[in-house]
């Protein structure tokens, strides 16, 4: 464990927690959102672009440093003095601003062969040419690249592997816990693996699988049941349903319902959650399915159910949106 050192003057040695304007200044490290991600899978399906994968290797190390930052001496390393401490030169994993520093580097480095980040999604770059283009899109330490410069796509692979520890991963399979199975003109996206996973957490691979997400006429607001001892357990498993939502539009509306009363829940609400997993179990591969429509046109639906909260009365609205013919964002919120 890495414990900092405050050797300010006049205060003495003493171990404390990274305080926020001392220790570090900033720690926010943008990353790509999922919208980007499935809008590019959604644009190299309908242009016919490849889609490979990259994992950088220790993103978190040997990184620049820009705070000074001091550390008690790691277990097994013996110093002429127990009472010297350590003074970092780069950033080591623990550290909160180890994110930060790591986007920065990766920043300047794809940007100095011409890549420019997009305005919508900061961790979304672009090479444009006369008569190509590259796009690259990085999650913390994975990169999604595609493009119709095949030979750029190669030089920006190789470049970056010369200033990073890159480990080329090939065609995208399994990206962010996300399985996306090519076929000759479509690829679906699905979270399979990870649905199983959670089924496995919760016990729930043997229940009897349901055909709705949540029973119909259902009233979460006005039960009168025990609050459940265990808070943290309910909010945990809403978390994880909330991941699954990237490919399973279909139960964004009732997970919306359910996160809404993460602050007090009964044992009703963990009976809704309970009935959200059987009808996973029943569509455990289901997914998107990304189809060659041959044109990047944008269509977009709303909808809103006026007055649908029984509690407050307040409205619920939903949108989707298509490109190039495939849903690639959607939400349901209050």
């Amino acid at each position: 464990m890495v414990l900092w050192i405050d050797i300010r003057p006049g205060l003495g040695p003493r171990v404390i927690l990274k305080t926020y304007g001392i220790d570090y200044f900033e720690m926010f490290s943008p990353f790509a959102s999922m919208n980007s991600i499935r809008i590019l899978f959604s644009i190299a399906v309908n242009l016919s672009w490849p889609l490979f994968q990259l994992d950088v290797k220790n993103a978190f190390l040997r990184r620049d440093l820009q705070e000074e930052v001091y550390m008690e001496q790691p277990p097994g390393y013996v110093a002429q003095e127990e009472t010297k401490v350590c003074h970092l030169n780069k950033v080591i994993y623990g550290l909160k601003q180890s994110p930060r520093v790591w986007f920065k580097k990766f920043s300047l480095t794809i940007s100095s062969i011409d890549f420019r980040r997009c305005h919508s999604d900061h961790s979304v770059f672009v090479r444009h040419t006369r008569s190509s283009i590259v796009v690259l899109a990085v999650y913390v330490d994975d990169i999604l690249l595609t493009g119709s410069d095949s030979a750029g796509i190669v030089k920006t692979k190789m470049y970056l592997k010369r200033h990073f520890m890159t480990k080329d991963m090939g065609h995208s399979k399994y990206f962010l816990r996300i399985e996306d199975a090519h076929h000759k003109h479509s690829v679906l996206l699905s979270q399979r693996k990870y649905a199983i996973d959670l089924l496995e957490e919760t016990r729930s691979l043997g229940c009897k699988p349901a055909n709705t997400p949540m029973e119909a006429n259902v009233n979460l607001w006005f039960d009168d049941s025990h609050t459940l001892n265990d808070p943290g357990r309910y909010m945990r498993l809403i978390e994880k349903l909330i991941y699954l939502t990237v490919t399973r539009p279909n139960i964004t509306f009732v997970v919306g319902i359910l996160s809404r009363i993460m602050h007090q829940p009964k044992e009703t609400d963990w009976l809704a959650v309970m009935r959200v997993l059987t009808y996973i179990k029943s569509y455990s591969g289901k997914g998107l399915v990304y189809r060659k429509h041959g044109h990047k046109h944008i269509s977009e639906y709303s909808d809103s159910g006026y007055a649908g909260d029984r509690g407050d009365r307040k409205s619920t609205t939903g949108y989707c949106t298509f490109i190039g013919g495939n849903l690639v964002t959607w939400k349901s919120k209050k």
